[in-house]
């Protein structure tokens, strides 16, 4: 273990599985108190159990991205817990795809929007609402190659939103450093998480997929996208303002 994160206090949305897993795992190996949150108590316990099995230090809180009273309550429950909140990943997000725009369910793009864009929105505005009082901090959003990057068809709910999330976060990084409060995104192409598998898909038949797709040959690791929320998060990248990483392979080249 490093201590680059030692003392902090880092949150991360959407850790019970994928990304969010992976990204929190990574700062607590850095010597972060990650607070782990989601909608679901078990795999976040989950992810907490393995922090701890690595001799780091964590905690569980449930919440939901899309209201606004939760995201405050997950923010004071990690001030009361840690003492503090240096840096947040915003990572909790769903896909649906299938669809063309003529034939996309209105539902599943409102839902789209509701948790990929305004849940990225209200967990920023309670995050911020802290930082700027107590000394500034650090967030990462988690959008995607799809949007602002790269399209393909059939999938243009997800990719508005996640356009979205790399435009959000652009102005906020603008609107907040002054507080002392720095604002960059990751935008991962497809990595090692159940989210990248076509309906029916194999894992295997996963890999030949992206082999072809991937100027790389490969998928990009989950701990390749985690060293990236790291080093946005870290005093290494202190000059990083408003930035939109992406970590693809060269598929958006």
């Amino acid at each position: 273990m490093t201590a680059r994160f030692a003392g902090k206090t880092v949150l991360v949305t959407g850790a019970g599985s994928g990304l969010g897993r992976a990204i929190a795992l990574a700062f607590a190996g850095e010597g972060a108190a990650v607070v782990a949150a989601g909608r679901t108590a078990a795999p976040l316990a989950d992810t907490v159990a393995l922090i701890c099995e690595q001799g780091g230090t964590a905690a569980a809180i449930t919440a939901d991205v899309t209201r606004s009273d939760s995201m405050d309550a997950l923010v004071r429950g990690s001030v009361d817990r840690f003492g503090g909140l240096d840096v947040a990943v915003n990572n909790a997000g769903i896909f649906r795809g299938g669809q063309s725009v003529a034939d996309l369910p209105e539902e599943d793009f409102r839902n789209l929007l509701d948790v990929n864009v305004t849940g990225v929105l209200l967990a920023m505005q309670a995050e911020i609402r802290h930082m700027r009082t107590s000394g500034g901090g650090a967030i990462v959003n988690i959008a995607s190659n799809l949007g602002a990057h790269h399209r393909i068809p059939g999938v243009a709910g997800y990719i508005v939103s996640k356009a979205a999330v790399s435009a959000l976060t652009r102005a906020a990084a603008l609107d907040h450093i002054g507080d002392g409060i720095r604002i960059n995104a990751v935008s991962p192409g497809a990595s090692d998480t159940t989210m990248s598998l076509r309906p029916g898909e194999t894992e295997a038949e996963r890999e030949v997929r992206i082999r072809q797709q991937s100027p790389l040959g490969r998928m990009t690791a989950t701990g390749e996208v985690a060293a990236a929320a790291l080093y946005l998060a870290s005093t290494d990248a202190g000059s990083v303002v408003g930035a939109d990483l992406v970590i693809d392979g060269g598929v958006s080249a």
